[in-house]
């Protein structure tokens, strides 16, 4: 390899973490709205007049729309590229955070929750699109493990900073600040990302990695054709599935009633309930870095999630069955670390995704496995919503949180059932293997 090109690809070494450092930044925005809904429940539920499910369908109303983008996010990412996908996306999010926070009506609180769904809906998947384009194979586990991590900063930061700063300024200003933080961002986007090396005038990860260079009708895929492909191959189905399971029943908990649970069966106060929370998005942010690190190193894919679903459903059952519904509030701080550790299993399911389908539609199939995820979450937390509505008088608080959360048991059991079906890949892409 020539001086020059020693040049370019260090260059390139350097580039891409200042590519994926701003694509980062965004996946902030998106777990920050993620979680966010859960922490002004009581806030939300005063201002509007609303009901416990009115309140869940509020918050749901992010996951549906988020839902719904992924298969389109998919095609935006292979088509027209992450730059201006994300940079339009996280404009709208901003936009959608802005109206939520003046909304005068619940009506308009759900358009704000909309539009901030459907705008973080493009930020993942265009960044894992990124990342197939910008890092080795080898590195995708990994990376992507990376990626949940500072995704999960935005989740703590929709814990317990924002409970202080909903005391501080309010509700409606605490979302109009970070509306106006994702415009800047929209911003950045826009100015420093490149889809590919290639725009740079850099070598490609194929040319670096010494494997054959795709020609451009490879490159540029039908994208219905692909989208066929990713939704007949049964190897695809096992992943969305757990993810489905697994994240559902996170989300119930750290998003939308974790925190009630904590004030109302072991009445500590609302920040106290925050920081509970907030241990267990820390435990998914860890876990998504050590399950995607070991994965690349041991080159399995199955393995770590079995075992990490396993440990997941066990630490459902301790919250619903031990102490009838309240388990000690000493092993509670602990308990829920672990339950965010291994739930991030379903950071494999990404990779998984990507090495069983076409790598030239990575936008795709990894767009379709991460709707299990936000179907999981957008139908879960409305149904605990329906038992805390239909029992919110007749039942004391620990009989009512056992009987909703046994549905996130069930869901967790699920997700676990099928992370026996995940294909192993040996983190190589096997899609040219006979399924």
């Amino acid at each position: 390899m020539s001086k020059l090109d020693n040049k370019k690809v260090e260059k390139l070494m350097k580039y891409r973490w200042v590519v994926w450092g701003v694509l980062a930044l965004a996946y902030v925005i998106v777990f920050f709205h993620r979680l966010a809904a859960g922490v002004v429940k009581d806030d939300l539920i005063r201002e509007f007049n609303i009901s416990g499910t009115t309140f869940a369908n509020l918050g749901s109303t992010y996951f549906y729309a988020y839902m719904i983008m992924q298969i389109p996010s998919g095609m935006l990412a292979d088509s027209l590229g992450a730059r201006k996908t994300v940079t339009i996306g996280t404009l709208v999010a901003g936009i959608g955070s802005i109206i939520f926070g003046f909304a005068p009506t619940i009506t308009m609180a759900f358009v704000g929750r909309l539009l901030v769904g459907l705008g973080v809906s493009v930020v993942f998947i265009s960044l894992l699109k990124v990342q197939s384009q910008w890092f080795k194979e080898s590195e995708f586990g990994t990376m992507s493990g990376i990626t949940s991590f500072v995704g999960n900063m935005g989740g703590i930061m929709a814990q317990t900073p924002l409970a202080i700063m909903v005391a501080a300024i309010t509700w409606r200003n605490s979302f109009v600040v970070m509306g106006a933080f994702s415009i800047i961002v929209a911003v950045l986007c826009y100015t420093i990302i490149r889809n590919t090396p290639v725009e740079m005038g850099l070598p490609s990860i194929e040319e670096i990695e010494g494997k054959e260079i795709q020609s451009e009708a490879t490159q540029k895929p039908n994208l219905l054709e692909g989208l066929k492909k990713v939704m007949l191959n049964p190897r695809t189905w096992p992943g969305f599935i757990l993810f489905a399971g697994f994240f559902g029943a996170f989300v119930s908990m750290t998003g939308t009633w974790g925190r009630s649970y904590m004030v109302d069966v072991y009445e500590i106060s609302k920040v106290s309930a925050s920081n509970y929370m907030m241990a267990a998005v820390l435990g998914m942010a860890i876990g998504s870095i050590v399950i995607g690190k070991v994965s690349d190193k041991i080159k399995k894919r199955k393995l770590p999630m079995v075992v990490f679903a396993t440990i997941y459903v066990i630490c459902w059952g301790i919250i619903v069955f031990v102490g009838g519904g309240k388990p000690p509030i000493g092993i509670l701080m602990p308990l829920l670390f672990v339950l965010g550790f291994t739930c991030s299993a379903f950071v494999l399911g990404w990779a998984c995704s990507k090495e069983i389908n076409p790598p030239q539609i990575a936008g795709i199939s990894t767009s379709v496995v991460n709707i299990g995820g936000f179907f999981g979450a957008a139908i879960l937390p409305p149904l605990l919503g329906g038992v805390f509505d239909r029992l919110g008088n007749s039942l004391p608080p620990i009989e009512i949180y056992q009987k909703a959360f046994m549905y996130c048991f069930i869901s967790a059991v699920i997700g676990f059932i099928f992370a026996f079906f995940i294909k192993e890949t040996n983190c190589k892409n096997i899609y040219r293997d006979k399924v």
